[in-house]
């Protein structure tokens, strides 16, 4: 007889419960958060296990990627259904929802996470770094403006170089305000160069990649995005259809319907930030800047007059995430002229 099993992971240790074709509980309890003691404790403890089910969490990667080469047949539950399945339990437990979890796996009323590999989460690593210290550099760069701002000095607009003039320029000859502008100056300097060292990683590891390099023979698309894209993808064979992967990083409009009312709203919004973020700002570059001209192209002016400019980027990158999964796929380049 079959049996499915529930994990609920916390840092230290993991619940296990075990349950049979009939949902009826056979087996209840913890062992440590690691690969080797959970498969170690399924094969004490379970006699043949159909499945066995965990929620997303900060250790789903690890533990998924050593479970998978240990044997075991895991799946990943996205946390926020398995916290709608799980919201009619009167008392939440660590061991309730193992169970809860367990129950869900064998109904199959669930569909499993693609767990990126460890390849395209370690290339990931370098985005979200880079990521990270250009929301701290935009932080200072705001700090010393709002700074100098109390004591009437407005800066002009500028940016690196420009920027640090600006400021040795214009900081007041009062010593706790020039030493205070100076730190942070220099905290603003040092952030600039580690990410300098950032971006020459991140173009390093596109150029690196065939398929990265491929991607970047599209108009406005760069070493970020074309990494960004290749990240979160992960794995082309994913999507049914090319058009699926606008609908996977939130750039298709949600639909409202009940009753009389049936309307598209905004965009969802759901998937990876970054990478819909960086195609965003990738076809507003090809719309704005690029000056090659492409039936690509050609469509997204198109529809300016019709939808207006915004909504022309946000379906030119609607179009551009198809047009890269395209590429990935036929393993061709881009063509200008469609």
């Amino acid at each position: 007889m079959g049996q499915y099993v529930g994990l609920d992971v916390s840092q230290k240790l993991t619940a296990l419960c075990v349950i049979d074709e009939s949902g009826q509980r056979i087996w209840q309890g913890t062992c440590r958060s690691s690969p080797s003691a959970i498969a170690q404790t399924l094969q004490e403890r379970v006699g043949e296990a159909v499945r066995v089910g965990m929620e997303t969490g900060p250790l789903a990667v690890w533990l998924y990627h050593g479970l998978h080469e240990l044997g075991v047949p895991i799946v990943c539950i996205h946390a926020r259904h398995v916290h709608a399945a799980l919201s009619v339990q009167l008392n939440k437990t660590d061991g309730n929802d193992a169970h809860g979890i367990a129950q869900l796996v064998r109904s199959g009323w669930y569909r499993p996470v693609e767990v990126k590999s460890l390849e395209s989460h370690e290339l990931r690593l370098l985005l979200s770094a880079r990521a990270k210290l250009v929301g701290m550099r935009t932080a200072l760069y705001s700090q010393i403006r709002g700074v100098l701002k109390t004591f009437g000095v407005v800066l002009r607009p500028g940016r690196r170089g420009t920027f640090e003039r600006l400021v040795l320029d214009a900081t007041p000859q009062r010593a706790a305000v020039a030493e205070v502008v100076g730190v942070l100056l220099e905290t603003w300097r040092e952030i600039s160069d580690k990410i300098r060292l950032m971006d020459r990683a991140v173009h390093r590891a596109a150029k690196a990649n065939k398929i990265c390099t491929r991607f970047m023979s599209v108009p406005g698309v760069g070493p970020n995005t074309a990494l960004a894209f290749y990240t979160c993808v992960d794995d082309p064979r994913r999507f049914a259809r090319v058009t699926d992967v606008g609908a996977y990083l939130g750039l298709t409009p949600k639909k409202y319907q009940s009753g009389d009312v049936d309307r598209n709203t905004s965009i969802s919004k759901c998937g990876d930030r970054l990478t819909r973020y960086l195609l965003v700002e990738a076809a507003g570059v090809l719309l704005r800047r690029t000056r090659m001209d492409s039936a690509l192209k050609r469509w997204g002016l198109r529809l300016v007059p019709r939808v207006g400019f915004r909504k022309a980027i946000v379906a030119m990158a609607r179009k551009l995430s198809t047009l890269l999964l395209s590429i990935w796929r036929d393993e061709s380049v881009f063509r200008p002229a469609g």
